[in-house]
């Protein structure tokens, strides 16, 4: 028992700031899981994980656990898009052993869900999409708005449909709400859609030649109701 309570007194420290990276004991093992489970809201995903089909070559979801990885790659899916980033958590690590395990590449690509996104970002996410593998999966923890963002843009910069088809990834039924900070996004898309109406433009060169990201920081306000209930009330990541 002594190595037990040694080896949690070692772990607990490092999975409350996420910096472990590594699973070496079925201990470790154990305690990854449970984070999953229960520190990253796991179990409410093994019922609902907000995955739907963006179109033929895309899909989107909430944050996949390594039997949802396998059953995508059963499905096809070559690649992972993990928009929450590279971590040392327990999280991150069942992933991307689970990627691994079954022959799916898993690319980081960190996108904020409550601030305009730079240009360079934009154009990063447009290069990702002409270099991946199909189909593919995008990712956030809840599927809601950070996926919603990049389903849209996958589809408005890689596809060439019209945002105004594109924005409907940001949802009610994805559970995206347009309110507090992650309404910057659709913000984002109304943006362009207004600019566009006074001079036509297509959207990859609004991107690249008009967009104006502080300009949509101080013209965006989340507002006090909107900010109390996403940010504090549900505390999106």
């Amino acid at each position: 028992m002594s190595g037990f309570f040694k080896s949690l007194a070692s772990w607990w420290p490092r999975w409350l700031d996420g910096q472990r990276g590594e699973m070496r004991t079925p201990w470790e093992r154990f305690i990854a899981r449970v984070e999953l489970l229960l520190v990253d809201h796991g179990f409410i995903r093994a019922v609902y994980s907000n995955r739907h089909r963006v179109s033929p070559n895309l899909y989107r979801s909430a944050q996949p656990s390594p039997a949802q990885v396998a059953r995508m790659a059963r499905r096809g899916v070559r690649t992972i898009i993990n928009l929450r980033g590279a971590r040392g958590n327990g999280t991150y690590l069942l992933e991307q052993e689970a990627c691994q395990r079954h022959g799916v590449r898993l690319v980081d690509f960190p996108v904020g869900s409550r601030s305009a996104p730079s240009r360079e970002k934009l154009l990063a996410a447009q290069r990702l999409f002409r270099e991946i593998e199909y189909p593919a999966l995008v990712h956030c923890k809840s599927g809601a708005d950070r996926a919603g963002f990049m389903a849209a843009l996958y589809l408005a910069l890689h596809e060439g449909r019209p945002v105004s088809e594109a924005i409907g990834q940001l949802g009610f039924r994805y559970g995206h709400l347009p309110w507090g900070g992650p309404g910057i996004l659709d913000h984002f898309f109304r943006r362009y859609e207004q600019d566009s109406r006074k001079e036509p433009v297509d959207f990859a060169r609004w991107v690249t030649e008009v967009y104006d990201r502080d300009a949509l920081k101080r013209e965006y306000r989340a507002g006090r109701l909107g900010t109390l209930v996403v940010d504090r009330l549900l505390r999106r990541e």
